[in-house]
Parts: structure tokens; C-alpha cells; sequence
């Protein structure tokens, strides 16, 4: 069967933990940051030629502070411009690297470079761009990423786990209902439907009957079981 290709804009979140980051103070420097790995927090993954071509897309890109107000594609204030990246590389088997250029005259710039110095898990690089990708199974393969949109300084990673460019509505797990999963994930439902019915066929064929009722019954606490995994 031939694979699908598809165009999405993507969200993610890169921090530089376990990485040796080099503050140049008198350049306004932070050498050896992290931009992005070869899987991600979201469970995709980046081919090593799609990071290998995106070098350039990625040299220069400005550096901004928190996510703009309304989106990846709005203007940005001008206080939110901390820096650029520069030198940009891919390493093979880790993913993409660069420095980070900071105005050390900015209001956050010696936090930043405190991070940088005794917590570079705090160093955190939230980006948007736009991906040519494929699904293999339940993995999302990026291809190619054919432009970059915007790179911001985040200290919390999960504003940005959302699959694409607008965050999926947040859903209260605790509340959820058979009917409602049906209607957001019917694959989810079908799944649940399948197993259930496998498992009860050979009862069903010996009384020669189908107990509808008790069907329901136990597809509700399937869905149940399974909204209450989501939320470990």
C-alpha cells in the first residue's frame, strides 16, 4: 500500500538537560544548545535527513520569550526578542544544535544565562513549524520540515505538547462518557467494541444469544478503564 504524505504544522518542545551548554559572557553566547532531537516528548519521529536539510531553515532564526499572544504566526512585541541562534549543526544520531546569541542587555538575560550555567533543563526551546510527514502504525514520521515559524524561550514544556499549531481543547477525564468518546475518537470505541466481542463470541455460541444489555455494560467500563489509564 502506498504512504500517505501529508503537510501539518507541529509544536515542539526541546530543552537542553544533559547537555555541557558554554556561557560566553563578553560575546552574549550560549554554545551547544539543543533544537531538536531525532524523537520527540510527543512521540514523533524525525528522520536524520529531514533534521540534515533543515539546517538552514533553522540559522538565524530570531528567539523569542514565551509563546506570542495570539499564535505562532502573530507579531511579536519587541521585548520578547531575546536573541537568535546561529552555527547551526546536525549531529548524527542526536539531532540538531546551535548557539544561542543573547542580548545581555535584556530584562531576562542573566536568568537565562543562570539556567544555562546550573539548570539547563530550565534552557527550553519551544518551536512551530511547518512538516512533511507520514504515518507508520500509530508513529508520525516527519519527512521534511519546510519551514520554520517561530523558536521561543519557554520554561514550561507542557504548553506545547499539543500535536498541532492549535492545542486541542482540554478534556476532563473524570467526566467523560461513552457517547462522547464516540464522537472524539470512534477508532478508540471500535477497538473496544472489537475486544469485547471476541471475547464473549463462544459464550454467545453455545446459549445462542446476545446479551445486548450486558454488552453495553461492560464496553462502558472498557471505556472507563481506559480514560482512567489516560490519566496515570
Amino acid at each position: 500500500m502506498k504512504q500517505t504524505t501529508e503537510t501539518h504544522s507541529l509544536n515542539e518542545y526541546v530543552d537542553s538537560r544533559a547537555q555541557s551548554l558554554r556561557v560566553d559572557r563578553e560575546r552574549g553566547v550560549i554554545r551547544g544548545v539543543k533544537l531538536l532531537g531525532l524523537t520527540s516528548t510527543n512521540g514523533r519521529r524525525y528522520t536524520e535527513q529531514s533534521l540534515a536539510t533543515a539546517v538552514p531553515l533553522y540559522e538565524g532564526a530570531k528567539v523569542n520569550v514565551n509563546h506570542a499572544k495570539s499564535g505562532p504566526h502573530s507579531s511579536r512585541d519587541y521585548e520578547d526578542r531575546i536573541g537568535h541562534v546561529c552555527g547551526v549543526e546536525f549531529r548524527a544520531g542526536e539531532g540538531l544544535f546551535a548557539d544561542l546569541h543573547y542580548n545581555a542587555g535584556h530584562a531576562l538575560a542573566e536568568q537565562l544565562v543562570w539556567d544555562a550555567e546550573h539548570a539547563s533543563e530550565n534552557v527550553g526551546l519551544s518551536h512551530s513549524v511547518m512538516a512533511r510527514t507520514r504515518r507508520e502504525g500509530e508513529l508520525l514520521v516527519v519527512e521534511a520540515i519546510t519551514k520554520v515559524t517561530s523558536v521561543d524561550l519557554v520554561a514550561d514544556p507542557a504548553t506545547t505538547r499539543g500535536l498541532f499549531e492549535q492545542a486541542s481543547p482540554t478534556i476532563d477525564w473524570g467526566a467523560i462518557s461513552l457517547a462522547g468518546l464516540s464522537r472524539e475518537r470512534p477508532d478508540l470505541v471500535a477497538a473496544i467494541v472489537r475486544e469485547e466481542t471476541s471475547q464473549s463470541v463462544p459464550q454467545w455460541s453455545r446459549e445462542q444469544r446476545v446479551e445486548v444489555p450486558m454488552m453495553q455494560r461492560r464496553t462502558s467500563e472498557s471505556v472507563a478503564e481506559f480514560a482512567r489509564s489516560l490519566r496515570r
